[in-house]
């Protein structure tokens, strides 16, 4: 995997969130996409505005590289965060499965 990561500080430098992403391919639309793997941020500072700022500085990131999309997943009862992306990106129809190995 290439994953990078993104960290959001306050104006004392302290860690505030994190993001971990990486490309991945998309072949019936011969492009690549970002999938957004993590997103943190410190329990006392959500709604502080740095997960959108770190979801915006990795849709960035993905625009300079080419990339056609960002993606992530996220539980259907993570209500506070759901706030957010539902602001920041376009729900998708699509569920996820797991094979556990």
């Amino acid at each position: 995997h290439e994953t990078e990561g993104l960290v959001a500080v306050d104006d004392s430098s302290k860690l505030i969130g994190l993001t971990h992403f990486r490309p991945f391919a998309r072949p019936l639309s011969v492009t690549t996409g970002g999938f957004l793997d993590d997103l943190f941020v410190t329990p006392s500072l959500r709604g502080s505005g740095a997960a959108r700022l770190l979801i915006e500085a990795v849709a960035k990131l993905g625009k300079e590289r080419g990339w056609s999309v960002i993606r992530w997943i996220t539980a259907e009862d993570n209500y506070r965060a759901r706030s957010l992306y539902d602001k920041v990106a376009e729900k998708t129809k699509w569920a996820t499965y797991d094979i556990k190995l």
